[in-house]
């Protein structure tokens, strides 16, 4: 007598998590849909993201293939879970109508393109990706559980420090001893189980990866353009080794200064930028300039400014010349308390 297989069987998965974290899962019976054994995997792996499922085909030599039909599982098969990416849509903000009338307004722009955030006096551990926080949450179950901590993969470490330099990069190219260490302290008291057994403070293994983390990261920057990190290009290196010493003569920010050497705003580029420079230096020649064209044309030319005082170190005569409106009452404000 044949007996045909029910979905009332039991069914043995072996099911990939992520890199170095493999299971053998048992369900009580063959789902009936997709859905079923994604509820089923959710409730017992202890996983709350979004993810689809991929499947070993015998067809192709056990290559993975996208799950799309429950009869497509067969007993003791190799399924992998592929983490979903969820984007939330964000409404666009139409541009204010400035047909108003500012002519003889004395009005100062303060939104010039670059950083707009200080140091933050308590560091924020960025969000990783779903696998990494995954793993980072099965090392902190197990931290808790046992004590035991997460040694870190190659791949994983890389991503964190990743993840933490783009963030560092958004407040300064250049962080001092003390942020390292303030980073470093966030990650692990967040995520306890990358605390390190053999460091005194349990971070600063961290901290010198961040280290040479960040100075990878500006390399890169240097390649896109970024200007507060070209600025320092052309130290002494493998392909210049006459240079200035690399740590000599850093151009950097001050403490508090925010927008050291921003990018040229979205469209412009030298030219454009000389050009609108021009019709300051002529505006300024009229008996009353109009404070309407001088605050718009000093907002759209302070990258460009800025280039110049940090690269060339200008003499105040040459900035004199080249800058008249810098010197107006309006101008000096905004630059003391704005």
């Amino acid at each position: 007598m044949v007996f045909m297989m029910g979905s009332h069987e039991k069914m043995l998965l072996r099911v990939i998590l992520c890199e170095g974290d493999i299971r053998k899962i048992a369900l009580a019976k063959k789902p009936d849909s997709i859905d079923d054994l994604v509820v089923s995997l959710k409730e017992i792996l202890n996983v709350d993201f979004k993810f689809s499922l991929q499947y070993e085909d015998q067809d192709f030599d056990n290559a993975l293939c996208n799950l799309t039909d429950i009869s497509a599982l067969k007993d003791r098969t190799t399924v992998k879970i592929i983490p979903v990416l969820e984007l939330t849509p964000v409404d666009v903000v139409e541009p204010l109508n400035n047909s108003t009338s500012t002519e003889d307004a004395e009005i100062l722009s303060t939104s010039p393109q670059g950083r707009q955030k200080h140091w933050p006096n308590e560091f924020v551990v960025p969000s990783f990706s779903v696998d990494v926080e995954y793993r980072l949450q099965q090392g902190k179950l197990k931290y808790l559980n046992d004590g035991t901590f997460l040694k870190p993969s190659k791949d994983l470490k890389h991503q964190i420090l990743e993840k933490l330099a783009e963030t560092i990069f958004a407040f300064k190219a250049y962080p001092d001893d003390q942020d390292y260490e303030q980073v470093a302290s966030a990650l692990v008291k967040q995520h306890p189980c990358l605390l390190e057994s053999c460091s005194r403070t349990g971070w600063g293994g961290w901290k010198n990866s961040l280290k040479f983390k960040m100075g990878n990261y500006r390399t890169k920057m240097r390649k896109f353009g970024v200007p507060d990190v070209t600025v320092n290009a052309g130290k002494r290196g493998a392909n210049n080794p006459e240079g200035e010493p690399s740590r000599k003569n850093i151009k950097k920010p001050k403490k508090c200064e925010l927008n050291f050497l921003p990018n040229y705003p979205e469209g412009h580029d030298d030219a454009s930028l000389e050009s609108a420079r021009k019709v300051l230096e002529e505006e300024m020649k009229k008996r009353t300039p109009s404070a309407s064209v001088l605050s718009q044309k000093m907002d759209l030319t302070f990258a460009l400014r800025r280039k110049e005082m940090v690269m060339s170190a200008p003499a105040i005569t040459d900035v004199l010349d080249r800058w008249p409106s810098l010197f107006r009452e309006a101008q000096v404000i905004l630059f003391l308390f704005c």
